[in-house]
Formats: structure tokens, sequence, C-alpha cells
């Protein structure tokens, strides 16, 4: 479908919070923030989590209303866990530029992936072993890389993420017209059904944004053989590393072990 349709001020206004960032702003080590140009004057701002040079590398697309520096909170857990963590925004989120739209959180993944490998290279990383995550509206971005590039991902991490999407958008209060005789626009279900590969699924089962069974729809309609869901007791949509960060970040760590045996993360 044409995914323009979505792309007006109505829904940009209900469906996008963005916040506005600068570069260059962190004091953990081993940071690199930089940008990636994904259309005539737009670019896309990125912070990247180096950790060890053989360690996986997590391309992540993170939820509404955050901003790539506020995973400085976060990074260490990540690469306890046994990955780098590259972390892209969206148009108009931190240090981007243009304005959210639906259609380019998929359309803007072709210029990120061609992007990949120098960012990586520029801290001593390789793609190797790439892993994509997605958190709630990032779960588009993340569904929509793995199903176009499933030779160059090594596995699919979904945390809050949604299967259908129209349902959400007339949640969130897109104007039923708008929404009316619409094909789903962004396809996470049909996706993630034709993606071959290891799948975590993490999913609150309080969360009232975004139901748990839509975390469990998607582990149901994956084809992979090795994949595992996590419904977290007493989490919500906003939550989830501060219920149970132990549990989060050790389904994380034994994800990344089970696709990346220790042996394997020597350069």
């Amino acid at each position: 479908m044409d995914l323009t349709v979505l792309d007006n001020p109505i829904v940009q206004s209900l469906l996008f919070y963005p916040r506005e960032d600068r570069p260059g702003g962190s004091r953990l080590p081993n940071v690199f923030d930089g940008t990636i140009p994904v259309a005539d004057e737009i670019v896309l701002g990125y912070r990247l989590y180096a950790h060890t040079p053989g360690a996986p590398v997590i391309l992540y697309f993170h939820g509404n209303g955050e901003v790539a520096s506020d995973h400085d909170h976060f990074a260490q857990d990540y690469h306890l866990s046994g990955a780098s963590l590259l972390v892209v925004d969206y148009r108009g989120y931190g240090w981007s530029t243009g304005a959210p739209k639906v259609s380019a959180l998929m359309t803007d993944v072709e210029p990120i992936m061609a992007a990949l490998p120098e960012i990586l290279a520029r801290a001593g990383l390789s793609e190797k072993t790439l892993v994509v995550m997605g958190r709630s509206l990032g779960s588009v971005s993340a569904i929509h890389t793995a199903h176009a590039y499933p030779d160059r991902i090594k596995g699919l991490i979904i945390e809050s993420g949604f299967a259908h999407a129209l349902p959400l958008l007339a949640r969130l209060g897109i104007p039923a017209e708008i929404l009316a005789n619409l094909p789903d626009p962004m396809g996470n279900i049909r996706k993630i059904a034709e993606i071959n590969l290891p799948l975590l699924v993490i999913h609150g089962e309080r969360d009232n944004l975004i139901p748990v069974s839509n975390g469990q729809a998607l582990y149901d309609a994956s084809p992979a053989v090795q994949k595992r869901v996590v419904r977290v007791p007493g989490a919500g949509h906003n939550d989830l590393l501060f219920v149970a960060p132990d549990r989060y970040f050790g389904a994380v760590a034994y994800f990344l072990t089970q696709i990346v045996p220790p042996e394997e993360e020597t350069p």
C-alpha cells in the first residue's frame, strides 16, 4: 500500500512525540555520535556504544518519545549482556533533521543499512554478528529491517511491539475516517511470519498501550525454530527495565549466546 496515506499532519501530531538533542554530550567511554544521510538535506542521528570488537552489535530502534542519548543509562547493561549498541533516531528526534513520517520508519532502513559497515568500522567493529532490536514504535523499523535484510541479520528482538497497527492507531486517536478500509500500513504480523530468524519477544503483562497479546501474536506468527517469548508479570509499557531489569537483560544475554556462541565472538 501507499504509506504516504498516513504521512499527514493529523497523524504526525498524534503518533509522534519527537524530542531534540545534541550530539557529543555523553560522558561514557567508547561512544561515537554521527549522522546518516537518508534524503535530500535530511540526516538521522545515531549514538554507538562500542563494546569489544568481536561482540555482537545490536542495531536498536527505540520507542516513541525517546532519543538515542537516553540509552546512556542502559548501555553498560547491554555491554554486560555481551553486545555493542547502536541506537538510531527517527527523523525529527535527537539531532536528526526533517519531520517524522510513518513511511520513513521503513524507507529510512535502506540508507541506514548502507551506512552501517562504515559506522561500525570507524569504531573497530564489524556487522558480522548483527542483531536488530525494536521497542514499541521501533518494532516497525526492526521487523522491516529483518524482513528486508535477512542475510545480514543474525537475530531479532522485539520489546513491547505491536502485531496489528490499526487498533493501536485508533487507540492513539487517529480519526476513523483516515483508518477506514485501510490495510495494515506497517505489516508487522505479515512480515514476521516471513522472517525465519532467531526471535526474542519481551512484553509486560500489564501493558495497557500495546497489550501483551500483541507480543504473543508476533511470537506465534514467527516460523523460527529458535524463538522465545518473555512475558513479564507486573510490568507495563514503559517500566520493563525497572520492574525486571535482571530478567530483561538476562533474556537478552542468553539470546545472544544462543545465536553467537562465545567461540565465535573473537575477531
